[in-house]
């Protein structure tokens, strides 16, 4: 079993930054890799960005690239999220997520992620 849990989400302007962190314990030498989605209620959960947790590679969704930094510390065994130039339509509950087969690896599939955290709200103001 992994457990995840997220902090850092908030209140921000548009325009300004947050950076979210994902702390992940128990079995964490069987991850692959690590991701955020995001959740707006009544909305389908969509891929924000993943990174390889034992090796080097990331992938972003199309709507966050150039704005969102998806980075890990393997010896803090924690995700983060840098999310800079923040639009109002970033506002979603953000979830991160662990993927234990290698065969996904950097998938953007919810489905392919066997454990999840409980989620942090990130509202950007216009």
């Amino acid at each position: 079993q992994v457990q995840l849990v997220e902090s850092g989400g908030g209140l921000v302007q548009a325009g300004g930054s947050l950076r979210l962190s994902c702390a992940a314990s128990g079995r964490t030498f069987s991850i692959d890799t690590m991701a955020w989605f995001r959740q707006v209620p009544g909305q389908e959960r969509l891929f924000v960005a993943a990174v390889a947790w034992q090796r080097v590679g990331t992938f972003y969704g199309e709507s966050v690239k150039g704005r969102f930094t998806i980075s890990r510390d393997i010896a803090k065994n924690t995700m983060y999220l840098q999310m800079n130039s923040l639009k109002p339509e970033d506002t979603a509950v953000y979830y991160c997520a662990a993927d234990t087969s290698i065969s996904t690896l950097l998938s953007a599939r919810p489905n392919h992620y066997d454990y999840w955290g409980q989620g942090t709200q990130v509202t950007v103001s216009s």
